[in-house]
């Protein structure tokens, strides 16, 4: 059985479900070939105070969103990151061979902007290892330098300006491969219809239905869009229900539980059966996450974005809007407006984004990734 090493670490949600979609990529295509660990690198392995780096994510981009920025901008100048890579290197080093003395890889797959440098410099040039190290770039559209790594065998991306990027940061063409965004294999398989599904999950299957999610955090503020546009639904004599997926937001799955809504509203935790809920719905208000996109794409459900965070997710909003898939907003009347003229004499320019959204996903990106991967191994 040959040794899979996924190196990701939980800075939001989409790092951990992309080392999740290609494992069970793996198991998918070929069984019990592949022995598949994932692992947070920097918070199982590193030492103190740098594996407290992962867990001051989430307080950056909802608290401290100005010094975000400001690192992010520091993050494009390799004057600053390279410097700083290498210093990191030499503090963690012996953490890292721990970790890749412990799992043996045969190959190691980077899902995170910062597992590159590192691992990359103790295998080349203290380990002197050729174990085939590949990238799969979880961001869609602005992707940091720090992602790009020219000793890579092979850097997966999502979309023509990410290829753009890895080029500029000096990556050769042989080692570039465009195919989209890792997800789920379940969102690639066949679906029952939308009514029978609501069924199914306690829906009301006549109603048109809008997905509410803030990620697997529930980040953002999901409540307040929630409210208005259920206020404003009513008003505008919809028949329409909402179902709000909050994460691992605990507070917020209670608040909007306890909320006296004017029409149907399920409420939702953290949801393994997202592909269901999607299949379900007729669009989906979110922030611009990158897998919540290439997920909707691929079930052809139109994007009303509500916000990103600066930098990461910057991108993503032209992305969807100019491909004609979405609009957004960050206004909560305004998205309650948005909403209300798609579930009503807008419906026709609804059902034409769902086309072009379909038409626009690749539910196939895990398994190309997956099989490419294993094409190094065979060499």
């Amino acid at each position: 059985m040959q040794r899979v090493l996924i190196l990701m670490s939980d800075t939001g949600g989409g790092h951990r479900a992309s080392a999740q979609a290609l494992a069970a990529g793996f198991a998918e295509r070929y069984g019990d070939r592949f022995n598949v660990q994932m692992i947070d690198l920097w918070t199982n392995y590193t030492p103190w105070p740098i594996n407290q780096v992962p867990k001051s994510y989430r307080a950056l981009v909802t608290d401290y969103l100005w010094l975000w920025k400001v690192a992010w901008r520091t993050g494009e100048q390799n004057v600053v990151t390279e410097p700083g890579m290498r210093l990191v290197g030499r503090l963690v080093r012996r953490a890292i061979r721990r970790a890749f003395d412990e799992y043996q890889p045969d190959v190691v797959i980077s899902v995170h902007p910062l597992m590159q440098h590192v691992p990359l410099r103790l295998l080349r040039h203290t380990l002197h290892s050729s174990i085939p190290f590949v990238t799969v770039v979880t961001d869609l559209v602005s992707v940091a330098s720090v992602w790009y790594h020219p000793e890579v065998d092979r850097c997966f991306v999502a979309s023509e300006e990410a290829v753009r990027r890895a080029k500029r940061a000096g990556l050769r063409d042989s080692q570039i491969c465009l195919v989209g965004l890792p997800i789920r294999p379940a969102f690639a398989k066949p679906v029952a219809a939308k009514e029978s599904l609501r069924l199914a999950l306690g829906l009301e299957s006549e109603r048109m239905t809008a997905l509410l999610v803030g990620g697997g955090e529930g980040m953002g503020p999901v409540g307040e869009i929630a409210r208005a546009v259920a206020a404003r639904l009513v008003a505008d004599g919809r028949n329409a229900q909402l179902v709000v997926i909050c994460g691992r937001n605990e507070a917020l799955r209670r608040e909007m539980s306890a909320h006296p809504w004017p029409l149907p509203v399920r409420v939702e935790g953290f949801v393994q059966n997202m592909p269901e809920w999607m299949a379900a719905s007729d669009c989906v208000v979110t922030k611009a996450g990158p897998g919540t996109i290439a997920e909707a794409l691929v079930c052809g459900l139109p994007i009303l974005l509500t916000g990103f965070i600066p930098g990461q997710e910057e991108g993503n909003v032209p992305f969807v809007t100019e491909n004609g898939v979405g609009a957004y907003s960050e206004d909560p009347a305004q998205i309650a407006a948005i909403l209300s003229g798609w579930f009503g004499p807008q419906r026709e320019r609804l059902m034409e984004m769902g086309v072009k959204a379909k038409a626009m996903g690749r539910p196939q990106a895990t398994f190309e990734i997956v099989e490419a991967i294993v094409g190094l191994l065979d060499k």
